[in-house]
């Protein structure tokens, strides 16, 4: 654990505030869900909750049978970072960050399919991997956005129908299997 500096106390009704710097840095938004951790050295942890942390195998085996199917590599993410992948090496995506690109296709609630628009910008989906995403669709559960599927070219031009539906079909099902 890394020591900020920042003291806060807590008021009378037992909140206390998050330092700006800190939420910006850790990319905590108003409304993130937090969890609470206790240890035995009295230490309080407040940890982002990742609602699709919590199927992590499920939406693993979902990512697999995604690229048997679709034959490119994909990855799941949820708000913030990668939860699984499939077709890639996951030690190179595993818990990194998404792109603000990939962001504002979550907070759009929108599906993106690369070729699709002329002049459209390509969508790199992960900080730090240089590769383009071919398609890739919002995960929403029970109204709030969870994450995201994304499908990453391997070489390909334009994003056919069949892969654009297949990310589509996977966010929707994921987000009901959040909801259940």
């Amino acid at each position: 654990m890394k020591a900020t500096g920042i003291v806060r106390r807590i008021d009378d009704l037992g909140r206390v505030v998050i330092p700006k710097e800190i939420r910006r840095t850790m990319r905590i938004r108003e409304g993130d869900p937090l969890e609470i951790f206790t240890d035995n050295d009295g230490e309080v942890i407040f940890k982002k909750y990742s609602p699709i942390g919590e199927l992590a195998s499920f939406a693993s085996q979902y990512a697999d049978v995604l690229y048997k199917v679709g034959g490119c590599p994909v990855l799941i993410c949820d708000r913030d970072s990668v939860v699984t992948a499939a077709g890639i090496p996951k030690k190179e995506v595993l818990e990194r960050r998404v792109t603000p690109m990939l962001e504002d296709l979550m907070e759009r609630r929108a599906v993106y399919s690369r070729g699709s628009n002329p002049g459209e910008s390509l969508l790199f989906p992960v900080e730090g991997i240089d590769r383009a995403a071919l398609a890739a669709a919002a995960i929403i559960s029970a109204g709030d956005v969870c994450g995201a599927v994304v499908y990453l070219s391997d070489g390909q031009e334009k994003a056919s129908e069949t892969e654009t539906k297949l990310v589509t079909a996977a966010a929707n099902f994921l987000g009901k299997q959040m909801e259940e």
